[in-house]
Formats: structure tokens, C-alpha cells, sequence
């Protein structure tokens, strides 16, 4: 019998945005089973939307991809023990430049050293969302930007509700 190759792609989705999008589409197409694993206790990070509000978004954008073998999850604790409990042999990560490898190199390297049967697979950024990052997207929508070209309408539609006043 074939093991089901599973990966996590995971983050805090605060909110997703079509460079992350892009990343679901591509490894879907690498895998049995693609969860997105959405974090609950990031402490590195100012996190703006509740889980259950970045737990609907993801949900949504799955749908909206149209990923029949993606699922949306959350987690809390070491990623590691997340992919173990999920049966995923490899992790996912996003790289827009070259800053973000220096960092997801270093914590990949943790995460083997934490666990070495779980991967860590890079996935470079297309010339369509290697620019795109929550951050900006979120400091855009408090100044009151347009966002539609970096987010769904229904993202868009959530960032201009929580900046509206």
C-alpha cells in the first residue's frame, strides 16, 4: 500500500493573500493532501485578525482556487509535532526574496535538527506575487489603499471593515 505524500504549508495568514495562493496551487499539485496550518500562537508576530477570522479567509481561498485536496487547519506548539500528528513528511515554505531565505533556512534547519524525517521544501515566489507580503498588505489597507489587486474581494472586504475606523 502507497503512503499518502502529505505537506503542511503552514503561517499565520494574517491575512492570505494571492502570493500565498500561488503557493497553495503549486504544491497541491505536488501532493496527496496539502494542509494549511494556520498558527494560534505566534508570538513573533502582531497578528490583526482572529483565528477563526484567518481560519474563514483560508477556507474560503481554498475554495476559490478550487484545490480539492487542500485542508485548513490550526495548530499551537513546534511545527514539527504539527506535521508528526498530521502524518506530513514535509513542510512547505514561501520565498519572496532573498531576505526570507537567510530566516526560513535557519528554521529549517531547527526543524530537522527537531525532527529529521520531516522536509522543508522552498518554493520561490512568481514574478506575479514575489512582492506581496500580509504586512504590507495590511499597512495599505490602514491607510485606507486599495488592496484588490494583492487579496480576494472578500479579503478586501474584511481588511476595509477592520481599518474602517
Amino acid at each position: 500500500m502507497e503512503t499518502k505524500r502529505i505537506a503542511i504549508y503552514p503561517g499565520t495568514f494574517d491575512p492570505i493573500t494571492y502570493g500565498h495562493s500561488d503557493v497553495i496551487k503549486r504544491a497541491a499539485a505536488l501532493f496527496d493532501q496539502l494542509i494549511i496550518g494556520i498558527v494560534n500562537n505566534n508570538n513573533t508576530k502582531k497578528i490583526e485578525f482572529s483565528l477563526e477570522e484567518r481560519l474563514f479567509m483560508a477556507k474560503r481561498e481554498v475554495e476559490r482556487v478550487g484545490s480539492a485536496n487542500v485542508e485548513v487547519q490550526a495548530f499551537e506548539g513546534l511545527l514539527v509535532d504539527f506535521a508528526i500528528k498530521s502524518n506530513a513528511r514535509a513542510i512547505i515554505r514561501g520565498l519572496r526574496a532573498l531576505s526570507d531565505f537567510e530566516y526560513e533556512f535557519r528554521m529549517s534547519y531547527m526543524n530537522y535538527k527537531l525532527n529529521s524525517g520531516v522536509e522543508t521544501i522552498f518554493m520561490p515566489a512568481t514574478e506575479q506575487g514575489h512582492y506581496i507580503s500580509s504586512s504590507f498588505v495590511k499597512q495599505i489597507a490602514k491607510l485606507g489603499g486599495d488592496v484588490s489587486g494583492f487579496v480576494s474581494h472578500e479579503v478586501a472586504q474584511m481588511l476595509r471593515k477592520k481599518y474602517a475606523s
